[in-house]
């Protein structure tokens, strides 16, 4: 399983951005995705998440209204709208996915692109 992610930066306060992670080494059509993220010297925390066939997302209440999850399975990617952006949203931004074996949940993630919300 691999995870890349892409379109982070930095951007104003209202501004927008839209994330990308590029998987391979699976059936990327077959299992879910999520993105989360993780601002300095806090826990690292669930944005949104899709599945597999995209007919179902959900969003941590902090960016609901604000931030679309989408996926594109013939390209193998999912995406991140992120609309209004607040300071408040500036971390690493992680994308993921699970697999889930013998009890045991396992998580694969990418590196990480930095978004940073500031004037």
């Amino acid at each position: 399983v691999q995870l890349v992610e892409s379109g982070g930066g930095l951007v104003q306060p209202g501004g927008s951005l839209r994330l990308s992670c590029a998987a391979s080494g699976f059936t990327f059509s077959g299992y879910g995705m999520s993105w989360y993220r993780q601002a300095p010297g806090k826990e690292r925390e669930l944005v949104a998440a899709i599945s597999s066939a995209g007919g179902s997302t959900n969003y941590a209440d902090s960016v609901k209204g604000r931030f679309t999850i989408s996926r594109d399975n013939a390209k193998n990617t999912v995406f991140l709208q992120m609309n209004s952006l607040k300071p408040e949203d500036t971390a690493v931004y992680l994308c993921n996915t699970k697999r889930v074996g013998f009890g045991v949940i396992r998580d694969y993630w990418g590196q990480g692109t930095q978004v940073t919300v500031s004037s």
